[in-house]
């Protein structure tokens, strides 16, 4: 099972959309360390919305 994840910046409200195997919260806390090259110029992030989906393609 995965998600699909929307990030908001809280520094300048760009948006990003992930897709992650592992909890979305926990994803998260990973982008807002700096983990991920895309977003780390854009954190803070806040997690808006996720949606499960079971297979990773259909």
């Amino acid at each position: 099972m995965y998600f699909v994840y929307i990030l908001q910046s809280l520094k300048d409200g760009t948006y990003y959309i992930g897709y992650t195997g592992k909890n979305p919260e926990d994803r998260l806390t990973e982008h807002n360390k700096g983990k991920s090259r895309y977003t780390k110029g854009h954190i803070p992030y806040k997690l808006t919305k996720y949606i499960l989906v079971l297979k990773k393609r259909s």
